[in-house]
């Protein structure tokens, strides 16, 4: 029997590839996307959407919920799974990036990061080991050590002390207390400094954790100097271990990552752009807002079969957004997750069929002027 944390390499092509990923909660085929439920939610969709969207993962975040409601309750209603009614894998990052985003709130010391709620000012001490201890009250099946994102751009100076920082961080959450049935990943830091990537990602991969993720990218150092970056990461990453790219992205980063042996993707912008009135569809990005949609009588994408393609015209979205009726939130969140979780699939069975260069290249065509 597959262990929890196993992962099988079924086929590549080239260097992407196809797997799968068995975790407490079911296997994950990779590659995939996993959409973003920060606050054990998935912004404007219940969790039945996300069946209906075929989801198999998704992510929470370790530092929104150990705020709020706080881990101990969500320990008391019979962990994360059941608190938001998901039966599928979890993957909680630690926080992290949140954590360091806030720069004016910080104080990193090598113990850990203490900062102030931004929901009431009170003072919060992160530790690698308190990081681990709030994801196994979470029981989340994926969890993430404490690491420090540097920002950009970034002196190497910089990157260097937080690279090694994060090296160290992990060591020690990979002592921590967790659950038996937890996958621990390490997250690979350096900014964009080719040198700083290869080190760290040496330096994590001799701890032979059961998968590795790529932090630091998509912050705003542009897309060619991301997959440049990305790529130099990718070469020093076991082959039999999953790689995850956090925080990416626009369809043309993810089937370009995907291309350099990367298996597993977050991002927001599916479900923030629909709050926004963005489509991602099988032709291309629309803004569903513009005015040469009020008459249209198409679905937003008729490839799609997801709820929304499958019942509405263009024109009725556009009046929905129109007149601000809360519904076009959900109805547009559903198609652009059904759009990734799709945008991934796609991308599995062709490199099961070893056509992956022609997929690559149909998505380039449609998503490069526009990424």
């Amino acid at each position: 029997m597959t262990h929890v944390g196993a992962f099988t390499l079924e086929q590549t092509d080239g260097a992407a590839r196809a797997g799968v990923l068995q975790t407490a909660h079911g296997p994950v085929h990779t590659p995939v996307f996993m959409p973003v439920g920060t606050r054990a939610t998935v912004k404007c969709l219940t969790p039945a959407d996300l069946v209906a969207a075929k989801t198999q993962i998704v992510l929470s975040n370790t530092y929104h919920l150990a705020l709020r409601p706080g881990e101990e309750l969500i320990r008391q209603f019979g962990g994360l799974h059941r608190f938001m009614a998901w039966d599928g894998p979890i993957l909680t990052d630690s926080g992290g990036y949140q954590v360091f985003s806030l720069s004016d709130l910080k104080k990193i010391s090598e113990d850990g990061v203490t900062f102030r709620s931004h929901i009431d000012g009170d003072l919060v001490h992160f530790t690698p080991e308190r990081v681990i201890e709030i994801q196994a009250a979470l029981g989340s099946d994926i969890i993430m050590p404490l690491d420090e994102c540097v920002a950009y751009p970034c002196e190497e100076s910089v990157a260097r002390e937080a690279a090694d920082r994060t090296v160290r961080w992990l060591a020690r959450s990979a002592r921590a207390k967790r659950n038996d049935d937890q996958i621990l990943f390490a997250i690979v830091q350096g900014g964009t400094h080719a040198e700083l990537r290869v080190t760290c990602a040496q330096q994590m991969v001799e701890m032979n954790l059961p998968g590795y993720a790529i932090g630091g990218l998509s912050v705003g150092e542009g897309h060619r100097q991301m997959i440049d970056t990305l790529g130099v990461t990718v070469e020093h990453l076991p082959s039999d271990r999953p790689r995850y790219l956090m925080g990416v992205g626009l369809p043309l980063d993810v089937i370009e990552s995907v291309a350099l042996g990367v298996d597993m993707f977050d991002c927001v912008i599916p479900t923030r752009n629909a709050r926004n009135g963005m489509a991602f569809t099988s032709t291309g990005r629309i803004k569903i807002t513009r005015e040469e949609y009020r008459t249209a009588e198409e679905p937003l994408d008729a490839t799609c079969a997801c709820y929304t393609c499958a019942t509405f015209s263009r024109g009725y979205l556009r009046h929905l957004f129109a007149v601000d009726e809360y519904i076009a939130r959900p109805l547009l969140t559903l198609h652009n997750v059904t759009f990734y979780n799709r945008l991934l699939a796609d991308a599995r069975e062709a490199i099961r069929a070893g056509a992956f260069e022609t997929y690559r290249k149909k998505i380039r065509d449609r998503y490069e002027e526009t990424n």
